[in-house]
């Protein structure tokens, strides 16, 4: 059984995305987010520590920019992405997406 590995709480969401990785770029969905991470529903291989550029669709249309490092891989299913180097404006952009998006029905 895993151990959970995360220190900020999570909220369930379903919001369109993109990445980018060293050869293409790779259209997905966000399925969970938190201050520390997301999961990204994508069909692409990555690689365990891989840098991954990622575009999160907001609401509003608008798209906010984060990066981080590949934490955990599913293939055929997605991975789970832990930020890093977030900016302060980053860092209150994606407070306020966690505060306001809407829960995913599961």
């Amino acid at each position: 059984m895993s151990r959970e590995r995360r220190n900020n709480e999570r909220k369930q969401i379903l919001l369109e995305a993109r990445w980018e990785s060293l050869s293409s770029r790779h259209e997905a969905r966000v399925d969970d987010v938190s201050l520390g991470g997301c999961f990204v529903n994508s069909y692409a291989k990555v690689e365990l520590g891989q840098q991954i550029d990622l575009d999160i669709q907001l609401p509003s249309g608008d798209w906010l920019s984060l990066r981080g490092k590949v934490a955990s891989y599913q293939p055929g299913v997605g991975f789970g992405l832990a930020f890093s180097s977030l900016t302060a404006k980053e860092t209150a952009e994606l407070k306020e997406l966690i505060r306001t998006a809407k829960e995913r029905k599961i």
